[in-house]
């Protein structure tokens, strides 16, 4: 696919479709529904998403068996009219001055026989605590501990986007190779690495990692001021959202002829990352991807080393369920995105990491949304 090309929207259609699966899974969850606020889960579920996100109560209303409801403050009842999936739902306004919550509770249908709703994370306190005044026998649970799964499996159009990120992302990468490290701040090569993804087709740019020398050791480390020398090994971690959908990659690349030991890492965490794609299978615990890079990095003496999680989630955010980490037991499932990012990090030396998304296909493998070169590049 181009990256330049726009993928077919969302239908109404789509959005019922996930507001119905979203219904069963709390009912099957033991919830009586959940309630979604703003945020990734609402876009989701709706494709709504309002313009400033206010103290005013906007709330999503799902339960098994009945309409879906949007309950929205009467100004901003027009935009939400405008939502890519609003007719899949019922709109419910409440004007300023009024109480939102006496509005909301009918919808909750059984709330006074204390039925157990999932609330969506971003959920502001002010909202649940108004929620359990006028209910006060209802009792609820986040949808990361009750739901975690919700967003996790991708559709045929959901996958068709990450695809289009991850080929955005890669043509970004491709592009940042052609200019000068030497010399240069972290702070410079990172302006280049965003303005680069948004030149090949990104809305949002959600970070640019460039981890130089001994900042390359501390994996989140944010871009500084620090000048870019030769003989560094450079960490080089971005991403952000295209058509709605994340991408993320890291590549390390290095300025100058590496060392004997620079290889021998780099080559350590290209291999380990293989591992971990390769362990990726449609019904394989997740934690099985993580055991499988970080048992190439610990048998080569590195495991102390390798101080994170293998693999996140990603989709209409770039951090989200499933997590390829040790004690995740849920099987992987094809439509399921998540990364595959060992690392190794050496205190006040250099690190490496290397990190694909990935999906489980139904044919029984894994697939890659990234695809440049894995080996080590060389910038000037």
């Amino acid at each position: 696919m181009s990256v330049t090309t726009p993928p077919a929207p969302f239908t109404a259609e789509d959005y019922r479709a996930r507001m119905d699966r979203a219904a069963a899974e709390a009912a099957d969850a033991g919830l009586a529904g959940i309630l979604v606020a703003p945020g990734p889960d609402l876009v989701h579920l709706t494709g709504y998403q309002p313009t400033a996100t206010t103290e005013r109560l906007t709330v999503l209303v799902l339960a098994a068996g009945r309409e879906p409801v949007l309950v929205v403050p009467t100004l901003e009842a027009p935009d939400a009219e405008q939502a890519p999936g609003a007719a899949a739902f019922t709109l419910r306004d409440w004007t300023d001055g009024k109480d939102p919550y006496a509005v909301t509770a009918p919808l909750l249908g059984a709330g006074g026989t204390g039925a157990r709703f999932g609330v969506s994370d971003n959920t502001w306190a002010l909202h649940l605590l108004g929620l359990q005044k006028a209910l006060p026998a209802t009792s609820y649970v986040s949808l990361t501990e009750a739901l975690p799964m919700l967003r996790a499996v991708k559709d045929a159009r959901e996958l068709e986007r990450i695809a289009a990120a991850g080929a955005a992302a890669d043509e970004a990468y491709r592009e940042i190779l052609t200019v000068r490290f030497e010399g240069r701040r972290e702070t410079e090569v990172a302006a280049d690495l965003a303005a680069a993804l948004m030149r090949f087709g990104h809305s949002q740019v959600d970070f640019t990692v460039v981890g130089s020398g001994p900042n390359g050791a501390n994996p989140h480390h944010e871009a500084g001021e620090r000048v870019i020398e030769r003989g560094d090994m450079v960490v080089l971690d971005f991403g952000g959202l295209k058509h709605g959908y994340g991408s993320d990659t890291t590549r390390t690349v290095h300025v100058g002829e590496p060392t004997d030991e620079e290889r021998r890492v780099h080559d350590l965490v290209r291999e380990a990352q293989q591992a971990g794609f390769e362990a990726v299978r449609p019904g394989v615990a997740c934690q099985e991807v993580d055991r499988a890079a970080r048992k190439v990095i610990t048998d080569a003496g590195y495991g102390a080393y390798f101080i994170h999680r293998t693999g996140h989630g990603i989709g209409v955010t770039t951090h989200e369920p499933p997590y390829m980490v040790e004690g995740e037991e849920r099987p992987i499932v094809p439509g399921m995105c998540f990364s595959v990012e060992p690392g190794v990090y050496l205190p006040g030396r250099f690190g490496v990491r290397i990190e694909d998304i990935v999906t489980a296909t139904e044919d029984g493998g894994g697939r890659r949304f990234n695809n440049t070169p894995r080996e080590m590049a060389i910038v000037e």
